[in-house]
């Protein structure tokens, strides 16, 4: 079976994909899901590298899945980490930022552009307030896993609400592609703090938040 899992996914949504071509009932869906990299429940996300998948139907159990999207993601991604940038950013924070910039950004084009609005807001110490992470705070089944947000989810009780929290959320939020991993070590440097994307999907960042409003009232 031929399996293409597409970069920005959460997990939920990789096991549906191979339980769709694999047939697997829920009870193996539900187990791929719980499987984690390195047996922690910690890093369920980020470490399932996005690509096209030949599974065997007889060896498409979701452990021996799982081991294979795990196993890519070592070969195209931590074989390539440079030992020098694991020293001043390790795997897990660069993954998390990445995951960010896959669901925030519009295309690659604009993937540095907004690596360097978050890093800048990590340096001043503000909240990201990214809504992709407010998105993967209410996603489920029923309602989607990428819900449209709306005012009232800033104030989501969730560890992955970065309005409400300081910092990155605790794990990756989905699957990112080798681009925005690259994008999360390479910002382009900016002294933007704020972006927006208009009704075509271009970027355009701000420096203050005054400059950010009107964006917002010129564009929507």
């Amino acid at each position: 079976a031929v399996v293409v899992v597409h970069p920005g996914l959460r997990k939920e949504e990789i096991a549906e994909l191979f339980a769709k071509k694999l047939q697997w009932d829920e009870q193996k869906k539900k187990e791929f899901v719980r499987l984690s990299p390195d047996g922690s429940l910690g890093k369920a996300e980020g470490y399932f590298y996005p690509d096209t998948y030949y599974i065997a139907r007889g060896s498409s159990t979701p452990e021996l899945v799982h081991d294979t999207v795990v196993d890519r993601f070592e070969n195209k991604v931590l074989d390539r980490y440079a030992t020098s940038t694991a020293h001043i950013v390790n795997v897990e924070l660069a993954l998390k930022i990445a995951s960010i910039i896959q669901r925030e950004a519009a295309g690659k084009h604009d993937m540095s552009i907004i690596s360097g609005v978050i890093w800048n807001r990590i340096f001043k110490d503000m909240t990201l307030d990214m809504d992709a992470t407010l998105q993967y705070a209410k996603g489920n089944e029923k309602i989607g896993w990428w819900p449209r947000v709306v005012s009232k989810d800033k104030y989501i009780d969730s560890p992955y609400n970065t309005y409400q929290n300081g910092g990155l959320p605790p794990t990756p939020i989905s699957n990112p592609s080798i681009a925005a991993v690259n994008a999360a070590l390479n910002p382009k440097k900016t002294d933007a703090l704020f972006y927006l994307h208009d009704r075509r999907r271009r970027i355009h960042t701000a420096k203050t938040y005054k400059q950010h409003v009107a964006n917002i009232n010129r564009y929507y």
